[in-house]
């Protein structure tokens, strides 16, 4: 068990947008249990200070809906960010991840005509941003 600080900011005026709720939500899903994963294997460090978080927010950005999922856990090598959204591609240990979270969040992102991005830097953190039309 762990604990970590979650914290949220969603923007109101975003609306209605046209997604398949079950996919999007299996997404964020996603994000936040890679985030909690992450920041899990830094807090095992024992660095002291360390104040593990994630933080989940959404808005609107002319035609476009950002949904982002930010952590200051582990963060990843620039080498294993250009692999992650690759069928089959696991940063964690054997039997612990199934190398299809990110792959299949990248291919419902794109049905959904959108982008999935991610900023990360090794040793402090990971940001995922998607970006969804509106409609």
């Amino acid at each position: 068990s762990f604990n970590a600080e979650i914290k949220t900011d969603f923007d109101h005026s975003i609306g209605k947008i046209n997604v398949v709720p079950q996919d999007i939500g299996r997404i964020i899903l996603n994000l936040v249990n890679n985030s909690f994963y992450a920041v899990n294997e830094r807090a095992k460090l024992k660095a002291a200070g360390y104040e593990p978080f994630v933080i989940v927010s959404t808005k609107r950005k002319e035609n476009k809906v950002e949904i982002m999922v930010k952590d200051n856990g582990s963060g990843m090598p620039e080498a294993i960010k250009e692999k992650i959204f690759q069928p089959f591609f696991t940063t964690k240990p054997a039997g612990q991840g199934t190398g299809l979270g990110l792959s299949l969040t990248y291919h419902i992102v794109k049905a959904h005509g959108g982008e999935i991005k991610v900023e990360t830097r090794e040793g402090e953190g990971s940001e995922f941003v998607i970006q969804l039309p509106v409609v």
